[in-house]
């Protein structure tokens, strides 16, 4: 009744249009009924606004604030039937005004938001009635407020509560379908809430916020060139590391969109992404589609360095560019990776799509952030619990960057040699490799012969000057007449770094005897791929011969003539030594000499190798003064059993010539009479017995040249010379053992005192 005669007096006075009455019944019913302290007061002011609203009809819009606010009071009333009658009230207001509630939404919003969490099922059921009520309006009406509604939403959106989260993701869903309300423009400020609420506990309000977020995401795809993508870039980069596997993966995947569409504009972020990108690579089988996904994004930014990016003069670096990628990576597919059915559905679509990115008359200032990507990729090599295909990605990343930002990356190198070093001694095999190709390439680079990027380290400088050897191949001028830097990974002038990286290397060779070992002839074997293969011989050979430590230079000089000897990798360097035809493999002789002198029988095998024979019969007469020991005889005992490999087949064939090769035979009879009567001395002693005899061997043509035929000694060598440096080193090494064996007897007394 009370309702109805109210009806009736407020049709009166919109009939009279006396507002300054409408507005008195209205204050009435608000602040002695609706804001009463008496219950039932305010459930009869509620309904007597409700009444009002629907008497004003069209011109309730005139009077919206004095009709919700007292309404809006009682939504936080403790009785849960009067917040349900505040929700019956406001909906037949806002029913009634329809687009003129638009302007007080904010309001409205907030006031649904709580309600959404109401522990009473008649009140969620109520609210949720106005909740689609607003939304029908609001995709109906085209004068919408984002840019007001946009800091409540942002603030709304980290509610914890279940409740208020699906309220919160039910409305972005709504806002994304209405035409005329861009709500990518403003992405940036909700992105990060909603990958908040994508870990949420519920299945329910995980999958509607994995359709909003894909939502976003085809948006992204049809108008890149509108995306803010540098303001979301950072956002990106956290949940890639969150610990849930449906944000990890969902970040992921927007993140190998965003390299792929936004291209160099991600470049100022790289450290951030390789940070989230990298541990990622190493995930088993468990998060394989993270790790699909990860891979895809460190392939697509590694593609965005260039060589225009190793400008000297980092002031004038910031290049240029258009925002969009080259049409190479705009037309790449990126492999798929499914963690949920829509997530799934969204990139099976998007793989069946060529991305494209429309041309842009915006033109960016973009530049590489080098030692923060240089930094990222230090700390990964230095954390030893870092997966095997991590270590691998970090070092592609690191002979990357040196081939095309060479001059850059050098000012780098002092601090990253020491860990590349180290890196040497991981268990992979792979790791190895790809380790040894960036060392290879720092080594062979001539950005680093640049003035101001050599060794830092004054101790490892070299005391004389080196004389290497540069295949004519690799010293060819380019037509402009410098050295190309596209020739790389050996770009075969070695730089000042060369000669510091093999001093280094013998040195943890002698500080890691394991490592030499098991890994030691793998290491060169690969480096005289990567690099020249006489360069390093005659560098290593030429810092063995300073080396104090004689036990050490003895086993390396032995794994180095153990390689030489018999890897397939020196085939090239073998024949060079073989004949002594040229100057430089004269002076390669030499120089590998004197430090093989280390080891007798080594020297000897060499003699062998470059058909010195008279000097190899001269050196084992020597071997009577040495002190014959298990080691030696057994270095001996190897010597013949690579005299019987294909190696050694033309010296075994020169046998056939005994009148031109008499010290040859010599050389091989006094080997023999070092061996006592073991199953070497049986194996030789049956190759000396198949020795024809010189009378039966005689032609008509006896008397000219043979073609096995073979000098005695090489022109241009003072073999003199060499023998009394043999002579010298073997003193020095007898001198070592007695001192080792001193000190070993004085411990011994030591013990048993």
């Amino acid at each position: 009744v009370l309702s109805s005669s109210l009806h009736r007096l407020v049709r009166e006075f919109v009939a009279q249009n006396n507002t300054s009455q409408i507005k008195h019944v209205i204050q009435i019913l608000s602040q002695e009924f609706a804001l009463s302290q008496h219950p039932h007061s305010r459930k009869g002011g509620l309904i007597g606004l409700a009444a009002c609203s629907i008497a004003l009809g069209k011109d309730s819009g005139l009077y919206l604030k004095e009709l919700i606010e007292p309404v809006l009071t009682c939504f936080n009333d403790a009785d849960s039937r009067l917040r349900y009658y505040a929700c019956e009230a406001l909906y037949n207001i806002v029913k009634v005004a329809r687009g003129s509630v638009l302007p007080h939404f904010n309001v409205l919003f907030d006031g649904l938001s709580k309600l959404a969490a109401d522990p009473d099922p008649n009140v969620k059921s109520g609210s949720e009635l106005l909740d689609r009520l607003l939304k029908d309006i609001v995709t109906e009406s085209n004068q919408f407020d984002l840019v007001g509604f946009i800091p409540l939403l942002r603030e709304r959106i980290y509610s914890n509560n279940q409740y208020a989260r699906q309220f919160i993701i039910s409305w972005i869903l709504v806002l994304e379908s209405v035409p005329d309300i861009n709500l990518l423009d403003y992405l940036p400020e909700i992105l990060d809430g909603l990958f908040q609420i994508l870990g949420d506990n519920s299945k329910e309000i995980r999958k509607m916020c994995e359709v909003a977020l894909g939502e976003f995401l085809k948006e992204i795809k049809k108008n890149p060139s509108s995306v803010k993508f540098a303001e979301m870039a950072n956002i990106l980069v956290i949940h890639c590391q969150a610990a849930d596997d449906l944000i990890q993966l969902t970040a992921m995947c927007w993140m190998r969109e965003f390299i792929q569409l936004a291209g160099r504009v991600m470049l100022p972020y790289s450290s951030g992404i390789l940070t989230a990108v990298l541990p990622c690579l190493s995930y088993d089988d468990r998060k394989k589609n993270i790790k699909e996904v990860a891979n895809v994004c460190n392939q697509s930014l590694m593609k965005l360095v260039i060589p225009e990016d190793d400008e000297m003069d980092e002031a004038k670096q910031s290049l240029t560019l258009s925002a969009e990628p080259t049409s190479e990576e705009s037309l790449s597919k990126p492999e798929a990776a499914s963690s949920g059915e829509s997530l799934s559905e969204l990139d099976i679509t998007a793989l069946n799509q060529p991305l494209s990115f429309p041309c842009s008359s915006e033109r960016i200032q973009v530049t590489l952030n080098l030692d923060g990507i240089v930094q990222v990729l230090d700390c990964h090599l230095h954390d030893t619990s870092i997966g095997m295909m991590t270590r691998i990605a970090v070092l592609k990343w690191l002979y990357h960057l040196y081939i095309k930002t060479p001059r850059k990356m050098f000012r780098h190198t002092d601090s990253l040699f020491p860990i590349l070093l180290r890196t040497l001694s991981d268990e992979s095999d792979e790791v190895i490799l790809k380790d040894l190709e960036v060392l290879a390439e720092i080594a062979s680079s001539p950005a680093g012969q640049t003035e101001g990027h050599g060794p830092s380290d004054s101790s490892d400088a070299r005391p004389g000057p080196v004389e290497l050897h540069i295949p004519a191949r690799a010293s060819q001028l380019s037509s402009s007449g410098t050295k190309s830097l596209e020739c790389s990974p050996s770009t075969p002038t070695m730089n000042s770094y060369f000669y510091k990286f093999m001093i280094n290397l013998l040195k943890r060779f002698s500080s890691e005897r394991k490592l030499l070992e098991t890994r030691g002839a793998f290491i060169i074997r690969q480096l005289c791929l990567l690099l020249n293969a006489e360069n390093i011989f005659h560098s290593m050979a030429d810092i063995l011969l300073r080396e104090e430590d004689l036990k050490f230079a003895s086993t390396m000089v032995h794994t180095l003539n153990t390689i030489l000897l018999t890897s397939s990798e020196l085939f090239q360097l073998r024949n060079q030594l073989k004949d002594l035809k040229t100057p430089e493999s004269r002076n390669l002789f030499c120089c590998l000499y004197r430090s093989w002198c280390h080891n007798p029988v080594t020297t000897v095998s060499l003699c062998f190798l470059t058909q010195n024979y008279k000097h190899a019969y001269d050196l084992i007469q020597k071997f009577g003064d040495l002190e014959v020991t298990v080691d030696f005889l057994t270095e001996v005992d190897k010597l013949v059993q690579l005299i019987e490999c294909p190696i050694f087949t033309y010296l075994r064939l020169q046998l056939l010539d005994v009148k031109n090769n008499p010290y040859l035979i010599k050389a091989l009879y006094g080997l023999l009479m070092l061996l006592p009567q073991s199953s070497a001395f049986q194996l030789l002693s049956h190759r000396l017995q198949c020795v024809p005899n010189p009378e039966l061997m005689q032609t008509a043509d006896s008397t000219k040249p043979s073609a096995g035929y073979k000098r005695t000694a090489t022109p241009n060598i003072d073999y003199t010379e060499l023998l009394q440096h043999f002579e010298k080193v073997q003193n020095k090494h007898l001198e070592a053992r007695h001192q080792r064996a001193g000190r070993a007897e004085q411990l011994d007394r030591r013990v048993v005192l």
